[in-house]
């Protein structure tokens, strides 16, 4: 998988909002505060398919788009690759975090987090 520009990400997350089996209408609609010109939005979608992110299904004179992969997926794939870009470690991805100013709220939900991954055991 590889990450995607945020103009083919703004139209994946219209798909994953409108579910499987998409009319273009539909999309146009979602997309429409971008005013974007449906060539473009033709050609983000050709691209999406290519890269298989897509599955394009042609019905009488227009199409239905479906997600082939999932927002969660594409999100855990694409917070590592941002994580290891960017920080190298979860470490230093919390420090540099850490130095901008969490507030004890934030603080708290990621303890609740990482306890949750460790099974509910505190440290």
């Amino acid at each position: 998988m590889k990450r995607l520009p945020d103009t083919e990400l703004e139209v994946m997350k219209a798909l994953w909002a409108t579910g499987a089996n998409t009319p273009r209408t539909l999309l146009e609609e979602k997309l429409a505060h971008f005013g974007w010109a449906a060539n473009t939005i033709n050609t983000y979608l050709a691209r999406l398919a290519d890269k298989g992110f897509v599955e394009v299904c042609r019905e009488g004179k227009s199409n239905r788009y479906t997600a082939l992969v999932g927002q969660e997926e594409y999100q855990a794939f694409d917070s590592r690759a941002v994580l290891d870009r960017l920080y190298g470690s979860p470490r230093n991805f919390v420090a540099a975090l850490a130095r901008e100013g969490l507030h004890r709220g934030e603080l708290e939900e990621l303890q609740a987090l990482i306890d949750q991954l460790n099974g509910g055991q505190k440290r």
